[in-house]
């Protein structure tokens, strides 16, 4: 069964709470309808549970969650999934700046662009492997100070600009980065990155990835999977260790 909160003129306190309390009492699917900007929506959920939400999300969606799953019919705001621990994001739209901020597990995947500062701080431990697909283009700033993870830009819908923006990778010290595409400006690239194409040995991290964005969108995977790629790495893992030693 499917619980259906319209959002229309709603504060974001009261419509939070409305949340929290249709899951504490059980339930499992919720549709969120006439959302209008209104934060923090899935902060902290744990519980498996699907939100519908259909509108524009506002700040903070995600941030913190550990479980859930948030599909985003329309576009989302700036620190959408913040400090994300696992669950999956799936916006149809495009998201703004700080996506993914320090995130340590789960999935979220973009339709459209997304703004600055994505994916800083994003770090892996085990199993905990966050990963970020973006449909779009990337502002300036893609995976500062990146230490775990997965970011794929895939620069689909227009092809004649940059797929990201400048100082990418800047302070990257783990993780991978994938730009779909043949080459990509050196000037974009942070000093702390090496780009190489992508080969065999990246298939088995990049194909799921691209499979799972074809398939929820509805695009062609066999298609994305013939693309050139380039893969962004780390060029040390403590490219600043020098600014603290004695």
């Amino acid at each position: 069964m499917t619980t259906e909160i319209c959002a229309q003129q709603m504060d974001y306190r009261e419509l939070n709470a409305k949340v929290r309390a249709a899951v504490a009492g059980g339930e499992r699917e919720l549709v969120l309808s006439q959302v209008n900007g209104q934060r923090y929506l899935g902060v902290g959920l744990t519980q498996p549970v699907k939100l519908s939400i259909h509108g524009v999300a506002g700040n903070d969606l995600a941030a913190f969650m550990d479980g859930p799953t948030l599909e985003i019919w329309g576009n989302a705001q700036d620190g959408v999934g913040n400090t994300m621990n696992s669950g999956r994001v799936v916006i149809h739209g495009s998201a703004g700046d700080v996506l993914g901020y320090g995130m340590r597990g789960g999935r979220i995947l973009v339709r459209g662009d997304v703004g600055y500062r994505v994916g800083i701080h994003m770090k892996s431990f085990k199993r905990q492997v966050p990963t970020i697909v973006v449909g779009g283009s990337a502002g300036d700033f893609l995976g500062e100070y990146m230490a775990g993870g997965v970011l794929v830009v895939l620069n689909l819908w227009k092809e004649e600009k940059e797929p990201v923006g400048r100082w990418t990778g800047t302070g990257m010290h783990g993780g991978a980065i994938y730009l779909r595409g043949g080459s990509v400006s050196p000037d974009r690239l942070g000093r702390e990155v090496l780009a190489a194409p992508a080969g065999e040995e990246d298939q088995p991290v990049l194909f799921p990835l691209l499979d799972d964005f074809a398939t929820t969108f509805g695009l062609e995977a066999e298609e994305l999977r013939r693309q050139p790629f380039q893969r962004l790495t780390p060029t040390s893992h403590r490219p600043y260790g020098n600014l603290y030693a004695y």
